[in-house]
């Protein structure tokens, strides 16, 4: 008997929030070095479009200039990449665990509401809640030098914001996943990567190999293809707030890692957030 399309959303909600925790951990790595946003852009959808190209061209020819996917880039692709890079030089993981996925559930259900009619139903409402309070012990836990990264912060949040928009945009217009993945990778490569060789800042140079290879493999294979592929999926079984809920997990899985594999401190408002987390997602989620 086949797993019915909420199971299968939920596995692939699962995957994709592995690899986004990942993701966390390795752009606060790249922060430290001299990598900067631009370059992990460039990393992104340069690679990515290497391997996609060859799917546009002899398999699905996905219409990239037109005024749908232009607005799919400039959310969910070169702005939503710029924008999360460069926070993660101001922020330590851990607030990119909080105030990208944290917050993600919020902007998500507000969008929905606003350009699908998608009501709140008194179930997603006590899910929220709780996703709040699991959110609010994970800010307890990794908010505390607000002096020094609220520049970072900012910038989360705009991304958290750009993502929830993108989210909705792509359920709005009915794009299928592969139409998503190959439209705003390939659309996001002819556009930036011209402007970045030309006119932005470069710290790519200073770089070892190892790092650029680590980078653009993880940003631009897992993270655009896979990931991509993965939240498409879900999102068109689960549909926007259940997806919105589910990603919640991310700051429970990427809090816990980066006290696991970066050293950053560990408590028990990091447990409450984890604990209130996963149990707002699991309620979303029926």
């Amino acid at each position: 008997m086949s797993p019915s399309p909420a199971r299968s959303g939920y596995f692939y909600a699962a995957a994709c929030v592995l690899i986004w925790s990942g993701f966390v951990l390795l752009s606060r790595v790249a922060g430290k070095t001299a990598l900067n946003g631009f370059d992990l852009t460039a990393l992104r959808f340069g690679t990515a479009a290497i391997l996609l190209f060859p799917a546009w061209l002899f398999w699905k020819r996905v219409p990239l200039f037109n005024r749908r996917m232009l607005a799919l880039v400039a959310t969910g692709g070169i702005g939503y990449s710029v924008v999360v890079y460069s926070s993660f030089r101001f922020a330590p993981a851990a607030h990119g665990a909080v105030l990208l996925s944290g917050i993600l559930p919020f902007f998500v259900a507000v969008l929905a509401w606003r350009l699908l009619d998608t009501p709140l139903s008194p179930n997603l409402r006590k899910a929220l809640l709780l996703i709040a309070l699991g959110v609010g012990g994970l800010a307890a836990h990794s908010l505390h030098d607000l002096g020094s990264s609220w520049p970072g912060d900012l910038l989360m949040l705009t991304a958290s914001f750009l993502w929830g928009l993108y989210t909705v945009l792509v359920k709005k217009w009915g794009y299928s996943p592969w139409e998503t993945t190959l439209g705003v990778a390939l659309l996001a490569a002819l556009i930036y990567l011209p402007v970045y060789a030309l006119l932005l800042p470069k710290g790519i140079a200073l770089v070892p190999l190892s790092a650029i290879v680590t980078q653009a493999f993880y940003q631009g294979v897992l993270v655009v293809i896979v990931a991509m592929l993965l939240y498409m999926q879900a999102l068109a079984r689960l549909g926007p707030t259940q997806l919105g809920a589910a990603m919640a997990t991310v700051p429970a899985v990427a809090g816990i890692s980066a006290t696991l594999v970066l050293g950053e401190p560990f408590s028990a408002w990091l447990v409450a957030g984890v604990v209130l987390t996963s149990l707002g997602a699991w309620m979303g989620s029926k």
